[in-house]
């Protein structure tokens, strides 16, 4: 039999889809108030990877990804999620979402992104939310799945988490010395 052990922490991105005519810092500063500090953020690009958002959104959307600094333990996910739907809520327009968050979290061995949408890949994680299972880590990089989203496939974004991976390698091994 297995022993049971706690896996190591994972640092926290959010995956951020906006309407120009949202504050993305006051976004921004609402996410640090819940995660904690941002540790990086890319540079709001053009987001044409999909019509899904444009009904409810509009066409003309952005995106950005922000990685936080503090490293979390897993099982945090659900609430994470939650309360960024919260912060969806709090910038939404007569009923209408302005800005999307989807939070998720970088692991040495993959990419989990939180989802409220269950399908045959995403394992239930509780207070109704799934794990989906985005990017795996194999042969020395993060690799799409068939199921992936076509942008979090793009070699851009690939490696992105690539890079944001080394960052919480170096500081895993970092805060094991110091314990």
């Amino acid at each position: 039999m297995g022993k049971i052990k706690r896996p190591e922490q994972v640092k926290l991105f959010a995956s951020v889809i906006f309407h120009d005519d949202v504050a993305l810092d006051a976004v921004f500063k609402q996410l640090a108030e819940l995660i904690g500090p941002i540790e990086e953020q890319t540079v709001p690009q053009l987001f044409t990877n999909t019509t899904y958002y444009d009904a409810e959104m509009g066409k003309g959307l952005k995106r950005c990804f922000v990685l936080f600094g503090p490293f979390f333990d897993r099982d945090i996910l659900p609430d994470i999620k939650l309360a960024t739907n919260d912060i969806e809520d709090r910038f939404a327009r007569e009923g209408k979402r302005k800005v999307n968050i989807d939070a998720g979290y970088i692991a040495l061995e993959h990419v989990i992104l939180a989802t409220t949408k269950g399908y045959a890949h995403r394992l239930y994680i509780g207070k109704g939310i799934h794990a989906d299972l985005t990017l795996m880590f194999n042969n020395g990089s993060y690799r799409a799945i068939q199921w992936t989203y076509p942008d979090y496939a793009e070699a851009e974004n690939i490696l992105l988490f690539n890079r944001w991976r080394e960052s919480l390698k170096y500081g895993l091994r970092e805060s094991r010395q110091t314990i």
